[in-house]
């Protein structure tokens, strides 16, 4: 049996897999800024805000719900069936977006290559979700290792060789695919734990033994059931990051729209800090969680939120000192016209920081329904302000947007997390008081 590994190897296994992944991410906007303009830029985010929405629904936070799921009510197949199953409904999604929406056809030709490279994306998703429950973040780290230098190479082999955006992405959508298939499938069909009999090394001599989709039946609707709420979150979450890119293309165009994109990728250096350890904590979370072990689970939370504390707040004074100087070396001098606008989604960076692990600590909790109705009110407000100020300050309003659906997004967190210790701390008394009798 593949043993799992300790909190701390598996956050610096995560940590150096996002590093890498990120910076190659970034990499392919830079890249798509020093090579080509900001329309360019503006397209491929198109891509992504377009496509990230429907995907991220359909994948219902499959993989949370697998890390999660500490008493392994369901098996690998069940997962994998129905992240296939949402996956093609999801394409199908995309291109009746594309085909209604009247984009120039260029443009919808790249939402279309993204999607494809987000599918791929999406199956690999349901194997990590496995090696997560696992506690291997190492396998996972290495994929994104993988697959980080390969999509960086593909796109700007293609953007090279063409000078367009639509042969980019299609040479990510064939990177991504090439890891699936070569790497991740494999990693996650070697791997034996407690649901086994799926995709686990036989007692045989190793045999992988090939999941089988179980497809529609009473236990994928009770897994549907369960994962649909945060099949909703994760559209509401993706809707307000990129509400604020619709507003952009809608009333300044795709030039904008790059710029703005552009520098708002800049903030995911901390955000892989936040990731790593949210990913790698939440297991032990849940099992906290389960076990109704209300201190320790007090205790890490604690530490995480610690830890966004002091990200947020270093990079809102990084940005304030030398923030006109990184986004011209990095981008170009009209990037760094924007300096007020990188300072804004700083901060509202790091208010999501803090938001992000009350997450991971609400889904370890298997706080999923109540999640729906305070996302759903964090997009309303997104779209409420950036109705009201994209029009009136340009970049700088749809910044200002998202720092006040940020700061909702906290305080909501909060409250709900506040409440999930609070039932915690009772379940953790009563069975201390069922022991002493």
């Amino acid at each position: 049996m593949v043993s799992g590994l300790s909190l701390r190897q598996n956050f610096s296994w995560t940590l150096v897999g996002n590093i890498v992944y990120a910076a190659c991410q970034w990499g392919m906007l830079v890249v798509l800024a020093k090579m080509g303009s900001p329309v360019m830029v503006g397209q491929f985010a198109l891509g992504l805000a377009v496509t990230a929405p429907i995907i991220m629904f359909a994948n219902l936070q499959l993989r949370a719900v697998q890390a999660t799921d500490a008493r392994h009510e369901y098996l690998f197949d069940d997962y994998l069936s129905l992240r296939l199953a949402t996956t093609i409904a999801a394409l199908a999604a995309i291109a009746g977006v594309v085909i209604f929406s009247g984009y120039r056809s260029e443009t919808a030709l790249v939402i279309l290559a993204v999607g494809v490279a987000k599918a791929f994306e999406a199956i690999s998703d349901v194997f990590y979700g496995r090696l997560q429950q696992h506690e291997r973040m190492d396998r996972i780290a290495k994929s994104m290792i993988i697959k980080g230098p390969l999509s960086l190479l593909a796109l700007g082999f293609g953007v090279y060789l063409t000078d367009s955006t639509l042969w980019g992405a299609v040479g990510l959508a064939v990177a991504w695919a090439l890891v699936l298939v070569s790497y991740d499938v494999r990693s996650g069909l070697t791997l034996k734990g407690r649901d086994a009999g799926v995709a686990d090394v036989s007692a045989d001599g190793g045999r992988r033994v090939a999941p089988r989709p179980r497809w529609i039946n009473k236990t994928s609707f009770a897994l549907i059931k369960l994962s649909l709420p945060l099949g909703f979150v994760m559209l509401l979450i993706s809707l307000n990051a990129n509400i604020p890119r619709y507003f952009i293309e809608h009333y300044l165009g795709e030039r904008e729209l790059g710029i703005f994109a552009a520098i708002a990728y800049l903030m995911v250096a901390g955000g892989m800090v936040v990731n790593a350890l949210g990913q790698s904590a939440s297991p032990r979370l849940a099992k906290h969680y389960a076990a109704a072990e209300a201190k320790p689970f007090r205790h890490l939370l604690g530490k995480l939120i610690a830890i966004s504390a002091l990200l947020g707040l270093a990079g809102v004074a990084i940005v304030a000192v030398a923030g006109e100087t990184i986004l011209t070396m990095i981008y170009k001098p009209e990037y760094a016209q924007h300096l007020d606008v990188f300072l804004l989604l700083m901060v509202a960076t790091g208010l999501g920081f803090s938001a992000s692990f009350l997450g991971y600590a609400m889904t370890a909790a298997r706080y999923f329904r109540v999640q729906a109705p305070l996302f759903a009110m964090v997009t309303a407000v997104s779209i409420l302000t950036c109705l009201w100020l994209v029009p009136l300050y340009g970049l700088s309003g749809a910044a200002v947007a998202l720092v006040i659906a940020a700061a909702v997004q906290l305080l909501g967190s909060l409250a709900i997390t506040v409440f999930a210790i609070y039932k915690l701390s009772i379940c953790a008394k009563v069975a201390m008081a069922h022991d002493s009798i």
